[in-house]
């Protein structure tokens, strides 16, 4: 799988994305648009899938949007074509892989680079690294699902401080806010997010897609549209082979051999 701007792996059903334009801190170009969509089709097409990690090269995660990639002296930009057709598509994909999607931040985090870290679905980082929402600085509004994600995952009176100050956020600070799940060791960091992927991999995939789908889903409906959902969705997980082997191991006393299968 060869890319200029990213690099694609994967492992028995692990994917590992990792955005590759360490110089400009991994932001995001018209190239990486492109081969970035191009990954996530592949991921999507393929049925062993297990699980996605997205992570950068270098010394940053993703600082957002290249901005030497605009000209903003040659007359007025139409800002909207970013979101409408890089940004947006990218968010809307990411949340409905019917897979775990792991975000390992590395390093700095800035503008869209937080809100696509966000938007997945389980979010570490170094402990060195850096948040900053960043958008105030050049006078614009948070893109990429900043503004959803943000107050539903901080709360709005933090969501709404760290974008208008435009103060940097440790990872301690974003792990206690809510932002990401946890802050690790720098030293430590590399093997934790080998152990989590090896763990969603050889999970009940169906069941795990199911749960994020069902989380995800109750951000926009009431308790009653959610109880009826985890209905429906525990009637299809139970007829998957996964939850056969997973009880059946627990009697036994084993470890489960998960295939990922979903209802036959």
């Amino acid at each position: 799988m060869s890319y200029e701007t990213i690099m694609l792996t994967v492992t028995d059903g692990a994917y590992r994305l990792t955005l590759n334009r360490p110089d400009k801190l991994n932001s995001f170009n018209a190239q990486m648009h492109e081969e970035v969509r191009d990954a996530l089709t592949r991921i999507e097409g393929d049925a062993d899938a297990r699980v996605l990690l997205i992570t950068g090269a270098g010394r940053g995660f993703c600082a957002g949007q290249d901005l030497g990639d605009r000209d903003v002296n040659a007359g007025p930009l139409d800002l909207s074509q970013g979101p409408q057709n890089d940004y947006n598509p990218l968010v809307r994909r990411l949340v409905a892989l019917p897979i775990p999607v792991v975000c390992a931040v590395n390093g700095v985090a800035a503008g869209a680079g937080v809100n696509i870290a966000a938007a997945c679905d389980i979010v570490v980082a170094k402990a060195s690294a850096k948040f900053a929402q960043a958008f105030s600085a050049i006078g614009l509004v948070p893109d990429s699902g900043g503004t959803y994600m943000l107050p539903r995952l901080m709360g709005q009176a933090r969501a709404m401080a760290f974008t208008l100050l435009n103060e940097r956020l440790t990872a301690e600070q974003a792990a206690a806010y809510g932002l990401i799940w946890k802050a690790i060791p720098d030293d430590e960091f590399g093997a934790e997010v080998d152990a989590i992927i090896a763990k969603l991999a050889a999970a009940p995939t169906f069941g795990l897609g199911s749960a994020k789908r069902a989380i995800r889903e109750s951000w926009s409906s009431g308790l009653d549209a959610s109880l009826d959902r985890e209905r429906d969705m525990q009637k299809q997980c139970g007829l998957s082979p996964d939850y056969r082997e997973g009880v059946n191991a627990f009697k036994e006393k084993r470890v489960p051999r998960f295939t990922g299968a979903g209802p036959v």
